[in-house]
Formats: C-alpha cells, structure tokens, sequence
C-alpha cells in the first residue's frame, strides 16, 4: 500500500512537472502586431453620421406619381464611415445608398424613389441604415400626402 502511494505521488508530480514549458515560446508575434494596430483603430473612435436632414418632405402628389429625393450624408468621425444596408418600410420606397466608405469630412448621398401607387393620404416611410457608427442604426424618414387622380 505503501508503495502504492508512493508510485501515484511520482506519477502526479510527473506529469505536473513534464506539462511546464515556456509560455512566452508559445506567443505568435504577428498576433501582437495585429492586436497593436487593431487598438490603435479603436483609439480613433467610431465613424459619427450627420444628416443635411433627417426628415424629407416631398409634399402632394398625385396617385401615381413617383417622388425622388436625396439625403446627404457626411462623416464626422475620424475613421471610414461603412453604410452595409439600407432598408425601407415598405416596397414603395426604394433607397440607393453609397457603397463606397465615406471618408472622415467626406460627404455622400443617399437617394431614394417613392411610388405613390396606391397609397392614398399621408405618407409616412422609414429607411434604416446599418453603420460601422456608433449608433449602428441610423433612421430617417419621408413624409407627403398622395391625392387621388381628377
């Protein structure tokens, strides 16, 4: 017994002892070096969205008339502004966003068609875009009145 005790105390300090190695051996540099360049871009901030407005009027239209407007878009933070999508309320409305970053100070539009085909009476549609900005979700909307055809 005795010695039983003896051989499990060898082998539990064996195998304690033979899993030390040399952490630092273990580290991939060029995973510091990602990690150092990484930190640095978060330093920076995230991208800021400003609207020239956040709300369009297109006013009255006839039932079948299509409205176009534009929103400008500039960045005001100090890494590339990424817009991944755009989405509408509804199919009537149809948003074109850049797909090209948008340079810190830089601006760029966004436009969009709404059909009025159908849509009788106030109008009130949404797009929302998804950013790299700190926010990740920007919204903005467009409002009128569609009025039946004399």
């Amino acid at each position: 017994m005795k010695n039983f005790k003896i051989l499990v105390v060898l082998m539990l300090s064996l195998a304690f002892f033979s899993c030390k190695e040399n952490a630092t051996s273990k580290i991939n540099t060029s995973n510091l070096e990602s990690a150092k360049e990484r930190d640095a871009a978060i330093n920076l901030g995230s991208a800021i969205v400003e609207f020239d407005k956040t709300e369009y009027d297109f006013g009255e239209l006839i039932e079948g008339e299509i409205a176009e407007g534009t929103f400008k878009i500039t960045n005001k933070g100090k890494v590339n502004l990424i817009i991944t999508s755009a989405k509408a309320t509804c199919g009537c409305t149809v948003p074109e966003w850049p797909k090209d970053p948008i340079a810190p100070g830089a601006s760029a539009d966004l436009k969009f068609t709404f059909n009025s085909r159908g849509r009788l009476g106030k109008q009130s549609k949404s797009i929302t875009l998804q950013t790299n900005s700190e926010k990740v979700t920007e919204l903005i909307r467009i409002k009128g009145t569609v009025v039946k055809k004399s």
